[in-house]
């Protein structure tokens, strides 16, 4: 059996069984049962496809396919020996090591976010579930699709997903966050839906791979002013996906206005929407220096300005949250920088951002189950009541500082590295003070929350954790040291991700 056929059915499974869990969510035994199947899929798929292309309609471009000699003779005659016939007529999923090896770790974030869901409620929502897993389809299409306007759905229906988990959080203040997020995604998203109007306009095309030919064999001017203002518009439509600056603000506020298990997910949006969006820019734009520039120099801009926003807040919710803003800023380094070392780099500290910023909202979801607040200066003490989930809380920030030898710190010190490489020391040393100031400020919150007398007006609940959550929490412990104690296993495939975007 051919095994590209398991390709769609990473975007297709999620989808289907978001349909079905919002149908039948009165009956909660059978809602749980097919949101527990679906969510062990979502994982195991990518292990089991088989690198290659996924065709929609099996319509192959017109050389691969032998569709050329169906058509009339003088079609042939001006086809023959032209572009045209590496042209992909139909939406196409590309699925390679480095695409195995993300959907892999997003799979399994999105698994999860779906036990804990289960673990922690007392009765499952079908709606909730809908949201998980339509998010989970929509960021599994972001990773496989080679069709920005395919892209672009995706990111629509992402985005309104997050505005639904958001929603239906109960979380106070969720409502007005919705909807300045709607209103600022009327600007984002349609600015990002002009970029590929023009570029459709200017190539003719919506495949990325086409566009990219079009480009650079000379059938459009690369310095069209046309083209430079649809770099302009999908630059912003990846500040906004991503949450970069001017968006993390809100970015920062819809994180915090999440549930444990929906924050996992709602991060996932950014993370993938970096590294998705973030390399269409560069494959298609590359070889504008003024596009990289634009991407470094506002990933380092987030990179500050999250680290700075973190200390001076009461609420670890709004903490994580902008540290999780902070952390896309590496990525968008990595990407920016623009060498195969530094797209592996960022592209690796996607992946760690993906385990390690879920593993924290875990661990501070349960500080929250157990006090119900999350605000630093009323808490301390917890260490008595939660030890375990304490020590595993410390050590997912630790992690995410870049504490080795945990994964984040060889992404990291990757980073440094290729930094170093392009003849910028600076930005590796603004990383790494960057980092320390991380480490210090994770100290900080450890200290107030779980060590600290605790204060007498605090009530904890008397209620057990939840042992999936636990689980959960450890086997993500396990990842973060395994990778890093061996990033070649997720690197060499990264690595094959990279060049494929730099390929041209």
């Amino acid at each position: 059996m051919d095994g590209t056929i398991f390709i769609p059915l990473m975007v297709i499974i999620p989808m289907i069984c978001a349909i079905l869990v919002n149908l039948i969510h009165g009956s909660e035994k059978i809602t749980k049962v097919i949101a527990w199947i679906a969510a062990i899929c979502l994982p195991v798929i990518p292990l089991v496809a088989t690198y290659g292309n996924h065709f929609f309609g099996a319509y192959k471009p017109l050389l691969a396919g032998n569709l050329s000699s169906l058509l009339p003779q003088a079609s042939q005659a001006i086809i023959s020996g032209s572009v045209l016939e590496i042209f992909h007529p139909a939406i196409t999923y590309a699925f390679g090591p480095g695409q195995q090896v993300i959907l892999f770790v997003l799979g399994l974030v999105a698994m999860c976010a779906v036990f804990i869901s289960i673990a922690e409620t007392k009765k499952t929502s079908g709606v909730y579930l809908f949201m998980l897993f339509m998010l989970s389809a929509a960021l599994m299409a972001f990773i496989l699709t080679d069709d920005i306007f395919n892209l672009y759905v995706f990111f629509e229906i992402a985005a309104l997903v997050q505005v639904g988990l958001i929603l239906v959080s109960r979380v106070r203040g969720n409502y007005e966050t919705g909807l300045k997020y709607m209103l600022l995604g009327e600007i984002g998203g349609s600015f990002m839906l002009a970029g590929i109007a023009v570029l459709l306009g200017l190539t003719g095309n919506v495949n990325i791979s086409d566009i990219v030919i079009m480009i650079h064999a000379g059938a459009v001017n690369p310095y069209n002013p046309v083209l430079l203002f649809a770099a302009g518009m999908l630059i912003y439509g990846w500040l906004y996906a991503t949450g970069l600056p001017p968006f993390n603000a809100i970015k920062s506020e819809i994180y915090s206005k999440g549930l444990p298990s929906g924050s996992m997910i709602l991060q996932a949006f950014s993370v993938i929407g970096c590294i998705s969006i973030g390399l269409v820019i560069i494959r298609i734009f590359g070889y504008l220096p003024t596009a990289q520039m634009a991407m470094l120099a506002v990933s380092v801009i987030a990179m500050i300005l999250g680290i700075c926003m973190a200390m001076v807040q009461d609420d670890y919710k709004r903490i994580i949250a902008y540290l999780a803003v902070g952390e896309l800023g590496y990525i968008g380094v990595g990407l920016g920088l623009g060498t195969p070392y530094s797209i592996t780099a960022g592209l690796f500290q996607a992946v760690n951002e993906l385990v390690v910023t879920s593993f924290l909202f875990i661990g501070f979801g349960l500080v929250l189950y157990k006090t119900k607040t999350s605000k630093i200066s009323k808490l301390g003490g917890l260490l008595e009541y939660m030890p375990t989930a304490a020590l595993l809380t410390v050590l997912a920030g630790f992690t995410m500082a870049g504490v080795p030898p945990f994964n984040v710190f060889q992404s990291k010190y990757m980073l440094c590295q290729a930094a170093l490489q392009a003849g910028i020391p600076e930005l590796a040393i603004i990383m790494i003070i960057l980092s320390i100031v991380t480490f210090l400020a994770f100290l900080k919150i450890a200290y107030a929350v779980f060590l600290r007398p605790k204060p007498d007006e605090l009530e904890v609940s008397s209620a057990k954790l939840p042992k999936t959550t636990i689980v959960v929490m450890t086997v993500f412990l396990i990842i973060c040291l395994i990778i890093g104690l061996f990033p070649s296993i997720v690197t060499s495939k990264l690595a094959v991700m990279a060049l494929g975007a730099l390929a041209l």
